[in-house]
């Protein structure tokens, strides 16, 4: 039953995820917004919406894991599984003017994730200052991508238009409740079933939340790449991603504490059950894997001006490596203090 839940629930978010997507940008057309706000806005957060319902019913079922997993794990598998098919299926021409900005804000919230994690504040406070954050970044993106002819806003107005759809303004509705709806159900499956999974074979739930969930949740951006690679419009899903792994960390994230505060060091180990020392469920490995990830796209994408084959080649390779250090099959240390 375990295993109908898990599958059902990933349908369910990616169908949910993709109906929740194209009703909105219908709507918003309707309204007359324009595609470089859509792109910004809707097509960055509705693609995130999986990963913050899934979030948000993990910690209120008491899978801290799981929450914090999926947002790391979905985070490594945009950009080290998702872009690299990608690159592999078409090269990625990429305008690093246009990627400059959203890029440094990518790099600098995933410094400011690793600083979370390693003295574990994931209080209202920490909630409150990550969703100020997500407000000022795209308060400020939009008032500077008010010039229409800029690098970054043609950019984002490319992955609005990417998103061809034109329903009416009650069944763009409809389907984008519809589409919440699923994403909702599909979360709690999701949720359900992976927790039942852990337990039943005695693996972590972070483990199950860094792997399963991560890429379960990230459906939407890998439909969403696929598809703009085989269109030779991949610099859209690299625009798409950057723009993902930035909600994740300070929407999702943000959103999720102020919800429910919770905390990364609930695992007492028998070594420090003396001392009363807890340990980190995110690992070292885990954070290295995130940094390692941010900062190869930034190097990929900003020299030569485009990813290649052969590059989406080194990122799936780095998703192998860390999937084995994940389920220890390459023996990895733990850098991190009491974590």
């Amino acid at each position: 039953m375990m295993y109908l839940f898990i599958l059902g629930g990933l349908l369910l978010l990616l169908l949910g995820g993709e109906a929740l997507v194209r009703g909105a940008v219908s709507v918003a057309r309707k309204l007359n917004i324009s595609e470089m706000v859509i792109g910004l806005t809707l097509v960055g957060f509705g693609t995130s919406v999986p990963e913050l319902v899934t979030s948000l019913q993990a910690v209120d079922q008491g899978a801290v894991g799981i929450a914090i997993g999926s947002v790391v794990g979905s985070n490594i598998a945009n950009i080290f599984l998702v872009l690299a098919l990608a690159a592999l299926v078409s090269p990625i021409l990429v305008n690093p003017k246009a990627l400059a900005r959203d890029g440094t804000v990518m790099l600098a919230v995933t410094a400011l994730l690793c600083t979370l994690l390693w003295f574990d504040q994931f209080g209202r406070t920490a909630g409150l200052v990550l969703t100020g954050l997500l407000i000022a970044y795209l308060v400020f993106s939009l008032i500077a991508d008010q010039k229409q002819d800029s690098p970054p806003a043609r950019l984002h107005s490319a992955e609005g238009e990417a998103v061809d759809v034109h329903y009416g303004l009650v069944a763009g509705l409809l389907i984008a409740v519809a589409g919440l709806a699923g994403v909702v159900i599909g979360a709690n499956f999701l949720v359900t079933g992976a927790v039942s999974l852990a337990r039943s074979y005695g693996i972590s739930e972070t483990v199950i939340g860094l792997t399963i969930v991560a890429i379960g949740t990230s459906l939407p951006e890998l439909a969403t790449a696929i598809v703009a690679a085989y269109r030779k419009r991949a610099d859209v899903a690299l625009g798409n991603i950057i723009g993902s792994n930035i909600f994740n960390i300070l929407g999702i994230l943000g959103i999720t504490a102020l919800v429910s505060p919770f905390s990364v060091r609930g695992d007492i180990t028998a070594d420090a059950l003396a001392g009363g020392e807890t340990v980190s469920i995110i690992s070292s490995v885990d954070a290295g894997a995130l940094v390692l990830s941010a900062c190869l796209l930034m190097l990929f994408a900003m020299t030569g001006r485009k990813i290649a084959r052969w590059e989406g080649g080194v990122l799936l390779l780095g998703y192998i490596t860390y999937m084995g250090l994940t389920f220890n099959l390459i023996p990895a240390l733990n850098l991190i203090p009491n974590g």
